[in-house]
């Protein structure tokens, strides 16, 4: 399952930093995660980094991209395969 933004986002920038895949981008007028490089951190870390950072609680779960894990996985290894 991918990662979205709640609307509590306070365009704080400390979750865009923490993501390995660069799906998380600035809009107006918070952040929103892409559910195509959203991984939630699997292939990198034990969580999801932008979750374990967010000083508000905004990051939650997607329910509209719904994964396993195996997919986020396999996710990932392609994501790695493109750079």
């Amino acid at each position: 399952m991918a990662l979205m933004i709640s609307d509590e986002c306070i365009a704080c920038d400390a979750c865009r930093e923490e993501c390995p895949n660069d799906a998380i981008e600035a809009d107006d007028p918070f952040y929103v995660i892409d559910p195509d490089l959203c991984t939630e951190c699997v292939g990198c870390y034990d969580e999801p980094n932008c979750i374990v950072v967010c000083p508000v609680d905004a990051i939650v779960l997607d329910p509209d991209n719904v994964e396993n894990a195996e997919e986020l996985r396999y996710k990932f290894e392609q994501l790695q395969g493109q750079e």
